[in-house]
């Protein structure tokens, strides 16, 4: 199939958490309870969402938008609590989820990765993986056994999207302009209009439907080749 409209576009750009792979089971809400038990704490997975949710609504940027660790282990340290840890042993608590969330192996691929990845190298488009993360994109990758051009991490970068910096420090890395790629990404400050903002082209990937209202988005991965105009 020919490409429609988007024949000058050379390269993919792809979110990595809840974009390509998911939380496998001992970043679950029971890992955090076995996690907790170690430490000596009862935590309840029945209050992982509301504690989730309640971290978030708190949860503040680096006002210049840096990478720092100690935000995520705040963040995490606020859900150990809303699921009932005590407040002297969360932030010991928290310091482990947050290796946890470093490792690779505690991730699992939506099913409609490698497919997708496949499709998008028989047209020869470049990818590129793009992290708000400290872990080792390049031990991910390994681990994972896919096929990309490059990748990004915010922990390696210094900065965290949207920061237009790390969108342009991966494209150099492909050796693609902003306006020869897209970006495609679960998040619409960050992955979104972040992309938007310099230059690039973007999907929203709403796995959740939690935005109906928002365009342009993909409800699954197996969408874009279809959105890219290309035989899936």
């Amino acid at each position: 199939m020919a490409r429609s409209g988007v024949s000058d576009l050379r390269a993919v750009l792809f979110d990595v958490d809840f974009t390509l792979a998911k939380p496998g089971p001992e970043l679950s809400p029971q890992g955090y309870a076995r996690l907790g038990a170690r430490h000596g704490i009862a935590l309840d997975p029945a209050l992982y969402e509301d504690a989730r949710v309640s971290a978030t609504r708190s949860l503040k940027r680096h006002p210049e938008l840096h990478h720092d660790d100690e935000i995520w282990i705040t963040f995490m340290a606020e859900i150990v609590r809303g699921m009932g840890g005590r407040r002297d042993i969360a932030y010991a608590c928290a310091q482990d989820l947050a290796r946890a969330w470093l490792d690779s192996a505690n991730f699992e691929l939506y099913a409609d990765v490698r497919p997708v990845l496949a499709a998008l190298r028989r047209e020869g488009f470049l990818i590129g993986l793009l992290s708000n993360t400290g872990r080792d994109m390049a031990e991910f990758v390994a681990h994972h056994c896919l096929n990309v051009d490059a990748t990004l991490s915010s922990g390696e970068h210094g900065r965290v999207k949207p920061d237009p910096t790390i969108f342009l420090a991966l494209l150099d890395r492909l050796g693609v302009e902003p306006a020869a790629a897209v970006m495609v990404g679960d998040t619409i400050e960050d992955d979104v209009e972040g992309a938007l903002n310099i230059g690039l082209r973007a999907f929203l990937l709403d796995r959740e439907n939690s935005f109906p209202e928002f365009a342009p988005r993909l409800l699954n991965l197996s969408a874009l080749p279809d959105a890219l105009g290309i035989a899936p």
